[in-house]
């Protein structure tokens, strides 16, 4: 794959200015795309992620925007499309975990986590989708009309208890890009999902920032390493390229091999 695949495409991550949203932003840019860096909170943050792009050689912008708020999902897009014509790539990344015991969760705790993981992710495809229909493939650029990568997890099929919120949401997820990619793609727009394992980011931090955690951390990694962002940028600028042309509706775990479930390797 040439460094420079995405070169004048344009692409929007959502929740790029921390963790794997600022990994594959970064790693976008790098690709040749100009990149919106979506956020909702610290806008200094997401201004160094901008910075750091067009220091790379390529252009960027920061739009806040809560995705699970459909009137500023709409207004996110315009302001793209108004600023760069088009779009060519959505990485619809942004999520969150507020845990607890299924008997203790609450339906703030509930519907919060739902509203920006699942919800969130249907309006960004569809407003991507809406412009790739309008707007068609243009050869120059793509032989796709249009690429969408949802970001998911391993629990989209790892059940995962204290989290039952966060595991319903990338469940929904996967099948969610599944009936979009099937309905999209003879319009030649693209839906993949990255379904990342264990990522060293601020959202996980006290399960592996000791030697301890790690070490317990490990025991579900076969490959025994914990991933990091740009594990999952690499995934994502590949799944972004026509290098990955004809894969549609493809959950690709980048996970170490966790979703082997290597608690079966010794008497399962």
């Amino acid at each position: 794959m040439s460094h420079k695949v995405l070169t004048g495409q344009r692409a929007l991550v959502t929740g790029a200015n921390s963790g794997i949203g600022k990994g594959v932003a970064i790693a976008l840019g790098k690709a040749g795309a100009k990149v919106v860096v979506n956020y909702i909170s610290s806008e200094e943050r997401a201004n160094n992620v901008v910075e750091t792009i067009k220091s790379n050689g390529s252009d960027a912008l920061a739009i806040r925007a809560d995705v699970s708020k459909e009137d500023q999902v709409e207004a996110m897009f315009k302001q793209m499309i108004d600023a760069w014509g088009s779009i060519d790539i959505l990485v619809a990344n942004a999520g969150v975990q507020r845990d607890a015991d299924f008997t203790e969760m609450t339906l703030d705790q509930w519907q919060f986590v739902i509203d920006i993981n699942l919800t969130g992710q249907f309006l960004c495809c569809r407003e991507a989708a809406r412009e790739f229909i309008r707007r068609g493939i243009d050869p120059e650029l793509s032989c796709s009309a249009g690429k969408i990568i949802c970001m998911s997890s391993v629990h989209e099929v790892i059940p995962w208890a204290g989290h039952v919120n966060y595991a319903t949401s990338k469940g929904g997820v996967n099948m969610m890009m599944q009936s979009i990619a099937q309905e999209l793609a003879v319009k030649k727009i693209r839906v993949n999902s990255i379904s990342p394992g264990a990522i060293a980011t601020p959202i996980n931090t006290n399960a592996w920032n000791t030697p301890e955690a790690e070490a317990e951390l490990l025991k579900l990694i076969p490959y025994q390493r914990i991933g990091k962002p740009e594990d999952i940028a690499r995934a994502a600028v590949w799944l972004a390229s026509d290098d990955s042309d004809y894969i549609t509706g493809t959950s690709l775990f980048v996970d170490g091999g966790m979703t082997l479930y290597p608690g079966f390797r010794e008497g399962g």
